[in-house]
């Protein structure tokens, strides 16, 4: 492994960065794990198994230098409603699922799509996700008794309501003293673990003054085992593996966005450069290997990967020693855990909530009032009330419609003239007028992509000059960068119209809509001779082709040689007509 390019010019002096680095995000993790763990509906040692797997094996085979993995409060709202659908095994399996999607999308070279997600719907879901959290917490900050958890966030919130009158004063203090504690100390030692500190002071003031009164981890979910997690392959059949498969789907591309989101930062604060499929390979055999030891799915955690670089890590080494920390605590401290309220835990993971926001990002989409604006509300608003997987597709959809409608407000499609008062008489739109137009050569514009979008107004704009029949239409194409198949099915159609009576003219055509036209034989139907590198040169042609007799007292002198032509025309004609007098 040592092979790796992540380790090139890696020597002993890094060696200590790397392992103060390591142990300090370690510890850090050991808590957010297990909040994390209970936030998404399972036991708090599946979050710390979790950590130390997944934290291990990501770092091991991931694509970045300083990303470290484990559990996230992203997932926090797709897993608990899977535990509450499926239950843990299933959820489990769901993991494994996610795992090999994340393996074969690092494998196919994949990586860069995630990138094409539009900004609008990862802060969208990212914001709802962060509101999901922080209100989840509530219950527990407030030590409220016979709360059900619910899929539905107004079900959660209505249950906070309805249970108000049980709020325990003592989880209130707790909760608070946790929170001012993880706020203040990056403020006084920014080097200390808020998170950890919280945790400690909280517990050991809630054991010390009111034993016996709030709710913990080990009166909730029992003590935690101090011994390595046990090996289990759940039980996988073909029904439940198509029950699960948009779940795992939706862990998966969560998990891809994530990761890739967290190494995309750590480059940015470092200089570097990760690998985005080696990244998702890393992943996927995280996520496949992980639920066999009991943990739930993982992903790259900005806020520890952001904490590991702070600290002068230098090398993956750093996550692989996090993980071993967590593994070294699990093994001698675990008993301890059981001591920690609940109410501790809940202003964890509002911080975590309030720092996954990106309330500023969001605020700023909003202030531009665009369609970006509309995708951003509805992704938020579907994330919190409905669930993330119709979140993420309405989105997704809804960027797509948008970006379509954009592109073909972009599509230009306008009738031409050269402008005779320009120095080389360039061909420009707004030359055409009633008195001003060749009644036999047809001049457009076209400008934008041409694709199923605007394919369809470009026909029709076409079509009404076929209406007074001219000879030759010209199709100015050098603005037009990309068409697709409705693209030139339209463009066919104006062709093979057109072309019964009359020909088609191309200039300027670029390499893709070119392509494209040779694959469907478009171009062969055109005629090689019928496309021209400059308008100049088609004009040149179209001129040639035209019937001149018709040029005999026409007065619109479209082009600078139609003086001629009608001067011609009309000698012509005289010839002609005392010829036939003698």
């Amino acid at each position: 492994m040592f092979t790796d390019k992540r380790f090139h010019h890696y020597s002993l002096s890094s060696l200590p960065k790397d392992l103060l680095a390591g142990v300090i995000v370690g510890v850090i993790a050991i808590p957010l794990g297990m909040a994390f763990a209970i936030a998404s509906g399972v036991k708090p040692e599946y979050g710390i198994y979790t950590t130390i797997v997944a934290g291990i094996l990501i770092s091991l085979c991931g694509g970045s230098k300083y990303q470290i993995g484990g559990p996230t409060g992203a997932f926090i709202p797709i897993l608990f409603g899977i535990v509450m659908t499926y239950g843990y095994e299933n959820l489990l399996i769901a993991g494994m699922m996610a795992g090999v999607i994340l393996l074969l999308m690092g494998i196919f070279k994949l990586g860069s799509l995630i990138k094409y997600i539009p900004r609008p719907v990862t802060i969208g879901f990212t914001t709802g996700i962060a509101i999901t959290i922080f209100t989840g917490q509530l219950a527990s900050f407030l030590g409220l008794n016979g709360i059900k958890k619910h899929e539905e966030f107004i079900s959660n919130i209505a249950e906070i309501f309805i249970h108000l009158n049980t709020t325990n004063i003592f989880s209130v203090l707790t909760a608070a003293l946790c929170l001012v504690t993880v706020i203040l100390t990056p403020k006084i030692a920014p080097k200390v673990p808020g998170p950890l500190i919280g945790l400690i002071v909280s517990t050991l003031v809630a054991t010390l003054f009111f034993p016996s009164q709030v709710a913990t981890i080990g009166s909730a979910y029992g003590e935690i085992p101090s011994t390595i997690p046990q090996i289990h392959i759940p039980d996988i059949n073909m029904d439940i593996i198509m029950k699960l498969l948009k779940p795992a789907f939706i862990i998966a591309m969560l998990g891809g966005i994530e990761s890739l989101l967290s190494a995309v930062v750590a480059d940015g604060m470092t200089n570097s450069k990760h690998n985005s499929n080696r990244e998702l390979v890393g992943q996927g055999i995280a996520n496949l290997i992980t639920p066999i030891f009991g943990g739930i799915p993982a992903t790259g955690a900005i806020a520890r990967t952001a904490t590991n670089i702070k600290n002068g890590a230098v090398s993956p080494l750093s996550g692989i020693i996090h993980g071993v920390v967590v593994l070294l605590v699990l093994l001698f401290f675990a008993p301890y855990a059981s001591y920690i309220p609940l109410a501790s835990m809940a202003p964890i993971l509002m911080v975590v909530a309030w720092n996954m926001s990106e309330r500023k990002v969001f605020a700023h989409i909003l202030k531009t009032r665009s369609t970006d604006s509309i995708v951003l509300v509805v992704t938020f608003l579907l994330t919190v009330f409905v669930n993330l997987t119709m979140a993420v597709e309405v989105g997704l959809i809804m960027s797509a419609i948008l970006f379509a409608k954009r592109m073909s407000d972009v599509m230009v499609t306008q009738k031409a003239l050269p402008n005779p008062d320009s120095k080389h008489e360039k061909v420009e739109t707004g030359m055409v007028t009633d008195t001003h137009d060749c009644p036999q050569i047809s001049i457009f514009n076209v400008e934008g992509p041409l694709f199923f979008g605007a394919a369809l107004i470009f026909e029709e704009t076409i079509m009404k000059t076929i209406n007074y029949r001219p000879n030759i239409l010209l199709l100015r194409m050098g603005k037009v960068p990309f068409i697709d198949t409705t693209g030139e099915a339209n463009l066919s159609r104006i062709v093979h119209h057109f072309s019964k009576n009359g020909i088609v003219l191309i200039s300027g055509l670029n390499s893709q809509p070119d392509n494209v036209l040779k694959k469907t034989g478009l171009y062969e139907v055109i005629g090689e001779k019928h496309f021209f590198d400059h308008t100049g040169e088609a004009i040149q042609y179209a001129l040639s082709q035209i019937n001149k007799n018709k040029c005999f007292g026409c007065k619109h002198f479209a082009f600078r040689e139609c003086k001629q032509l009608s001067s011609l025309v009309a000698v012509e004609g005289s010839r002609k007509k005392l010829s036939a007098t003698f």
